[in-house]
């Protein structure tokens, strides 16, 4: 399709392509997001949060036939709105007791718990969403990816962006090799601020141990992660910042915003991952990290160097040079990719906004730049209602029988395995060499025992 971009211009698909897509093999007589309600039977495993818009998108998309959480104040209110539903504590009885009667579950817990409750639902063959990071460790993701594939069911993580319109022009626009070879990224986030605590306000456990309140099932909270005292610091909101329970910035953020690039240029694992940080301590996340993954060449393509930006380093945001803006401010959070011939910069959490303009940084001028960019994405269209998309691109696959969901376990595993390496390097605090088949660093024990945690009795995969 031939486009004409201004360099200062901001790509929205609905707008620059049309109102047309590409329907791949489903029924052209069921229009999208039209519920098959009495046909998938759902279970939601974490309720509170977002896990409760989730509940409430599962039951757009289908019929919510149980609720589990650990916390009984969020379970009543979500029970009080869902009445036909069975109530659960433990997402273990919940699968024990519905067996055959449940097709699929939506995992909406703190990170540390994706990986068990989704791997537990995959081998009794229920199709899984799971929210964004898909695992908590490399190791985790990559026994997701193998358990959909083992049991063939459909898969979908909570990414939203990739439903987006917005976000399948740009990779698109990517692929189509406007930018020409691509080898830099920077992607960068706003995390923590505003959000969670952790380094430098939080460093260790609180020494207080309050009771645990009588509506917190505290044993199921930590699940696989080493028991440790209640404290409402962990619990409802604030695990994300522990490393116990949560994977910090870059696990709850490098799904949404390095998304682009890496469908985009088609990354796979990295060879080597290195991290510099603020000070590092047992229990939470440091105050900022730099981390950068080096991506071999894929075919053609040549190997790409992604930076990823997180935190404040002496009370000043950790961002990219400022340089490469050229004179623009960049937002809170967003991606840069540059290209020989387009830089592509994306000022959104999600990816689902573009604006190009020339590399060199003496060609300054506003003349149109004409691509021919070919459609080969699905555009789901409602660009407000990405989140749900993303569980109806989903239901959608299981009635259907396919095609995946764009953000599949195929692809989601790979690049949650590989942004979470970060972790490990940040951790370590240099350089790991990254062999992917055998999913180990050579030589680094230390790093390995990163990579594959151990579990508490009773909660192994």
């Amino acid at each position: 399709m031939p486009h004409r971009l201004h360099r200062r211009q901001f790509l929205r698909s609905s707008a620059a392509f049309g109102a047309g897509f590409l329907i791949l093999g489903r029924d052209p007589n069921r229009a999208f997001g039209q519920s098959p309600n009495d046909r998938v039977a759902i279970a939601c495993i974490g309720v509170g949060g977002k896990g409760s818009s989730d509940t409430d998108h599962a039951a757009a998309c289908g019929q919510v036939v149980a609720l589990c959480d650990i916390d009984d104040r969020r379970l009543k209110q979500k029970a009080e709105q869902y009445p036909d539903a069975k109530t659960f504590h433990d997402y273990r009885e919940l699968l024990d007791a519905l067996g055959d009667t449940l097709d699929a579950v939506v995992v909406s817990t703190p990170d540390h718990t994706h990986a068990a409750a989704s791997i537990d639902a995959m081998k009794r063959g229920k199709h899984v969403y799971c929210q964004k990071p898909l695992a908590h460790s490399p190791f985790e993701a990559r026994a997701m990816l193998e358990a959909a594939r083992a049991h063939g069911v459909q898969t979908q993580m909570g990414n939203q962006g990739t439903a987006s319109d917005g976000f399948r022009t740009g990779v698109e626009l990517i692929r189509s090799g406007a930018l020409g070879p691509v080898r830099e990224v920077h992607v960068w986030t706003n995390r923590p601020f505003k959000y969670w605590k952790q380094a430098p306000d939080l460093v260790a456990r609180p020494e207080e141990t309050p009771p645990v309140p009588e509506h917190v099932h505290w044993d199921l909270f930590v699940g696989p992660a080493p028991m440790r005292p209640y404290h409402p610091v962990y619990h409802p909101h604030d695990w994300r910042g522990w490393w116990d329970f949560g994977t910090g910035s870059l696990g709850d953020m490098a799904c949404h915003t390095a998304n682009l690039p890496f469908m985009g240029l088609m990354l796979g694992y990295p060879t080597r991952v290195s991290a510099v940080s603020g000070a590092i301590n047992p229990e939470t996340y440091p105050a900022w990290a730099t981390i950068t993954y080096e991506f071999p060449a894929r075919g053609e393509l040549p190997p790409v160097k992604l930076t990823w930006y997180e935190g404040a380093k002496d009370g000043e945001r950790n961002l990219p040079d400022p340089a490469l803006f050229r004179g623009r401010t960049a937002v809170d959070s967003g991606s840069l990719l540059v290209g020989e011939a387009l830089t592509l910069y994306s000022p959104s959490d999600y990816g689902m906004e573009q604006e190009l303009w020339p590399t060199r940084a003496d060609d300054a001028n506003d003349t149109a730049i004409a691509l021919e960019i070919p459609r080969t994405l699905e555009r789901l269209g409602g660009e407000d209602d990405r989140d749900l998309n993303n569980k109806r691109e989903w239901v959608r696959a299981i009635v259907d029988g396919g095609p995946s969901p764009l953000s599949n376990f195929d692809y989601a595993a790979v690049l949650t395995e590989s942004m979470l390496l970060g972790n490990v390097a940040v951790r370590l605090g240099e350089a790991i060499d990254y062999d992917a088949e055998a999913m180990t660093v050579p030589g680094r024990p230390e790093a390995d025992r990163l990579i594959r945690p151990t579990y508490r009795e009773g909660w192994s995969l």
